[in-house]
């Protein structure tokens, strides 16, 4: 009897522990993320103000060269999670994508109501992480059958919108737009829960996997109401 009481003991210390180690990499992952936001907006501003543009040459170039750079982050980000340096290097990669996200944001400001399109996408964005975000955190579910899926969908995007750079297709470039939104809400969904049952344990890993899902979500979000409701008077 009293050797059931202290493994039973035993073993609410071991899941109590094991919960908080767990919450701790969540809300590091949640101020990682929060902090990332900030190269991304200074990167941003540094493009607009010097027009810069990977694809102004040819665009298949600059895809190629956009990838290279991305995997070269992605690989040194995997290499030094365990440390300091790989928060570093992670908001050194937040800083290069607010740079590609600066072509955006000019052709946006382009707009008479540009400024109100970012913000739009912005609290879009917000309010579709907010909304995952909770469902992951309080759903019994378990949404990890969903990667390969989801996976095999980034995929399909990268191949239509590498060719949509020759095609030119304004109806294509909707649907990989929304196609995107779509997968990368999911992925919000399987990156938190990853974290929260224990599936992802380091929170740099874990915010790279959530910053990306964020970005392309308000990237392709704004591209949408730039589309449906950017004016030029």
């Amino acid at each position: 009897m009293e050797r059931n009481i202290q493994h039973s003991q035993h073993s609410y210390g071991a899941t109590t522990d094991v919960l908080a180690v767990r919450n701790r990499v969540l809300r590091n992952t949640y101020w990682l993320l929060a902090i990332s936001m900030i190269p991304t907006v200074i990167g941003a501003w540094v493009g607009v103000q010097f027009s810069f543009s990977l694809f102004s040459g040819s665009p298949m170039i600059g895809f190629v060269a956009f990838l290279a750079i991305a995997f070269g982050f992605f690989y040194a980000i995997e290499k030094t999670k365990d440390s300091g340096l790989g928060v570093a290097i992670l908001l050194g990669f937040t800083f290069f994508m607010g740079l590609m996200l600066s072509r955006l944001i000019s052709y946006t400001l382009g707009f008479s109501n540009g400024s109100q399109l970012i913000m739009t996408a912005f609290g879009g964005t917000a309010a579709i992480f907010a909304g995952m975000a909770t469902i992951a955190t309080v759903s019994k579910r378990d949404f990890s059958g969903l990667g390969k899926w989801l996976f095999a969908g980034v995929l399909v995007i990268l191949v239509a919108a590498l060719a949509n750079i020759f095609l030119q297709m304004p109806a294509l470039y909707l649907a990989i737009s929304v196609l995107a939104i779509a997968i990368f809400s999911a992925y919000i969904l399987y990156d938190v829960q990853q974290v929260i049952n224990g599936g992802e344990t380091n929170y740099i890993t874990a915010t790279l996997a959530i910053y990306l899902d964020v970005y392309n979500i308000f990237t392709n979000l704004l591209a949408l109401l730039g589309i449906a409701g950017g004016s030029r008077d």
